[in-house]
């Protein structure tokens, strides 16, 4: 018997190590997520550590930043205008640009689409035909496009239906891998977002402006070329180079077809999944990538240097020599245009820099590169050193192959960080080190149960290395834990203040005016959040973001998110009275603050989001970004708070709501049912109330069924109804417009009333 147990216990202290080596092994041969992340972290670390030292090359980012926008007008801008900066650009020496923006639509500041919102009248028909003689300024901008040369122009990939291939200019012809094409290994997203054809057409070169984040969404590789699902039944999809590789294209006038050398092409045998791109060449210039065509970006961090205000230029107060020789990307910085990106280094970081700093690897041939061979070094590096430790261990004891290991981390960290600091190879000694500190772990564990022969001892040995009591804590103390979230029902809420510009207007002489009535706006609104419950998300100028049942459980949060914007119109009301007496103590002019309200509900992700180096408890989803779209809305409708269909549900027993409208918001396909809440249930259960809901129902269904006559006398009848129940005839007036428009250009007759909402 006594053999037998020894027997046993030799077997199970070399196969359950071994079993771990070998698990550890599969999963850095599989790539699982969680490996993958373990070692960007880590790349990540030597970024922050020792990043890449900027040196000037001539790239320039033409930054439409907040300043632009305040001093040039909202965007988008008239393409008038743009023609106007891109003039500019080249006269004062840019020799090349690229525009890290789609111009998808037709501009509505041409004549002609500015005339044909004017009512119609006879003097508008004569105006409408002067108009037609002026330029077309899509037309104009692509002959500037044209006529200056080396523009690049942007195209976005995205999901979606199949709608037209962009034009491609940059094409790409593939070395090595017998039998595969390109888009075997690339990105493939089914559609694109693509110029107009006139702009489009005009381009010296056209190229991908995806930005593609990790898992994670820090930004560390971008692909340099990418393909279209254009559904045709052919060998390949439609490959595209990426804006920083077009744009080098265009600097050094290299030929249209680039070459994309694969990896089968050295000819080497690997045991690793390995197979793929290798590098793209540009003219004189060959990039390294990954399998997938990725370039990896060694950040700087951000640089003021390379930014220039496009308002700076457009007003000529930038000296003419400033972009003498320099390439030129025209992107945004603003918030509102939603172009940010997390870098290693930033956590908010404009998409263009990213550009922008690509391109400097590129001119400067300094590309940080993670070579096949490394995964095979790292892999083989596991297995040698697990093997040492399996069998040492059993016969040196825990001590001195622990004496060992700790020279071999050592070894393993140096060498890495040499490589990354000298060769700017990219080598991963972490994920090695963790599995084999387990093997270790594992080995030590098992000869010290063998030897010991108990057990309990063990595990109450790894009861206090490892205690459950501290997941207790966290869990008890969310305040403590690290990156991570979980998904809740939740009610959100948008809050923005309207006419804000024309408030700050009156400001311009006294900022801190500003901020004091933006402070005592706040503050009361805020008060009504916090009262019943609610979380504030963040503050974004005059906008509030607040959420319900986060952290804490909230009953009925969509009930307390009603009653709350209800209460912060009252707060309001009381604000502006107050304001309006000192305006007229004071002799000043009074502006009354209004506000718009949108809300919903729905599954989130709520938890501690962000970078390891900073984060904030914060909400993602669908609904949230509903909540955002309906707020938005809210003036469209002429109504103080819109409402989520879900929400509504969910409150229509206890609170007054009408529907307002069928609408697929911007940024979604399918449509929602909105809705507009008026009062609490003292106005719920009043017969004024009930009257204006039946009438507006009845609306509702002879204006969807293009009952033109039935609606618009419905539409008279429910002005005169909702006089004691809520100002509705901002609503009601532009039902009348559609209608009237309708009756000039009927929807098809399959048509549900679903409205497409062009803007946010």
């Amino acid at each position: 018997m006594r053999l037998s147990k020894s027997g046993l216990s030799t077997g199970l202290q070399y196969l359950v190590p071994l079993a771990i080596l070998f698990t550890f092994i599969v999963l850095r041969w599989q790539n699982v997520p969680v490996v993958d992340q373990l070692r960007l972290t880590l790349f990540d670390v030597y970024q922050q550590i020792a990043p890449r030292q900027y040196e000037d090359v001539g790239v320039r980012i033409v930054d439409i930043d907040e300043h632009s926008l305040e001093e040039q007008g909202q965007w988008p801008w008239p393409r008038t205008r743009l023609a106007q900066l891109l003039y500019k650009l080249r006269a004062s020496g840019a020799v090349v640009v690229g525009f890290d923006m789609v111009f998808a639509e037709p501009d509505r500041t041409s004549p002609s689409r500015v005339i044909a919102d004017w009512p119609q009248s006879p003097e508008q028909d004569q105006i409408s035909e002067l108009a037609k003689q002026l330029p077309d300024h899509d037309q104009l901008f692509a002959q500037f496009i044209a006529g200056t040369g080396n523009v690049v122009t942007a195209v976005q990939l995205r999901n979606g239906a199949f709608e037209a291939l962009p034009r491609q200019v940059g094409n790409f012809s593939a070395a090595g891998e017998a039998g595969r094409v390109l888009s075997d290994f690339v990105p493939v997203l089914p559609s694109a977002a693509k110029n107009l054809d006139v702009i489009e057409g005009a381009a010296t070169g056209n190229a991908l402006i995806n930005v593609s984040p990790e898992q994670d969404g820090i930004v560390r590789r971008v692909p340099l070329l990418a393909a279209i699902d254009d559904d045709q039944p052919v060998i390949g999809k439609p490959v595209y180079p990426t804006l920083t590789v077009e744009m080098l294209r265009v600097l050094q006038n290299a030929p249209k077809t680039m070459l994309v050398r694969m990896s089968g092409a050295s000819g080497s045998a690997r045991w690793t999944n390995s197979e793929g791109i290798a590098s793209v060449r540009v003219g004189a210039i060959t990039i390294p990538t990954d399998h997938a065509g990725n370039m990896w970006v060694h950040f700087t961090g951000h640089r003021p240097d390379r930014y220039l205000s496009a308002t700076d230029i457009l007003d000529g107060t930038i000296p003419a020599e400033t972009l003498q020789n320099k390439m030129t990307v025209v992107g945004t910085s603003a918030a509102g245009l939603l172009d940010l990106r997390s870098s290693p280094l930033n956590r908010v970081i404009p998409g263009a820099e990213i550009h922008a700093e690509m391109l400097e690897q590129m001119l400067l041939e300094h590309f940080l590169t993670r070579p096949y061979w490394a995964a095979e070094i790292e892999m083989l590096s596991l297995l040698l050193v697990g093997l040492f430790f399996i069998i040492a261990v059993p016969r040196l004891g825990a001590i001195w192959p622990a004496i060992i290991g700790l020279g071999i981390i050592a070894g393993a960290l140096g060498v890495s960080w040499w490589a990354y600091t000298d060769k700017l190879l990219l080598i991963d000694p972490l994920y090695p080190i963790v599995s084999l500190i387990a093997v270790y772990l594992a080995t030590s564990s098992l000869g010290f149960m063998r030897t010991e022969g108990e057990r309990r001892q063990v595990r109450a040995a790894f009861a206090n290395y490892l205690s459950p009591a501290l997941v207790e804590q966290l869990a008890q103390h969310p305040e403590q834990l690290k990156l991570g979230g979980e998904t809740r029902d939740m009610t959100l809420m948008f809050c923005d203040v309207r006419g804000f510009t024309s408030i700050s207007e009156g400001f311009k002489s006294n900022p801190q005016g500003l901020t004091q009535l933006i402070n005592r706006l706040l503050t009361p609104l805020t008060e009504c959040i916090l009262d019943r419950e609610g979380t504030i998300d963040k503050y974004m100028g005059d906008c509030i973001m607040a959420f319900w049942n986060a952290p804490l459980d909230v009953e009925r949060h969509a009930h307390r998110a009603c009653d709350s914007a209800l209460a912060m119109f009252e707060a309001l009301d009381v604000l502006n009275a107050e304001r309006l007496e000192e305006a007229n103590r004071d002799g000043q002019v009074f502006l009354p603050l209004n506000i718009g309200i949108g809300i919903n509900c729905g599954e989130c992700l709520v938890g501690n989001m962000g970078s390891e180096q900073r984060f904030d408890y914060s909400v993602l989803g669908d609904a949230v970004n509903l909540a955002s779209r309906l707020e938005g809305q809210s003036k469209n409708y002429g109504v103080n708070i819109v409402l989520g269909e879900d929400t509504a549900q969910r409150v229509e027993e206890d609170f007054a709501t009408l529907e307002l409208d069928l609408i697929a918001v911007k940024g979604k396909t399918e449509a929602v049912h909105i809705f507009t809440l008026l009062g609490a249930g003292t106005l719920r259960s009043s017969d004024a109330f009930t009257t204006c809901q039946t009438l507006h129902v009845q609306m509702l269904d002879a204006y969807r069924s293009q009952k033109w006559d039935l609606a618009e006398d419905l539409i008279a009848k429910c002005r005169e109804a909702s006089r004691d129940v809520g100002a509705l005839s901002e609503l009601y007036d532009m039902y009348v417009e559609r209608i009237a428009t309708f009756r000039e250009a009927p929807p098809p007759a399959e048509w549900d009333g679903v409205f497409v909402a062009n803007s946010k």
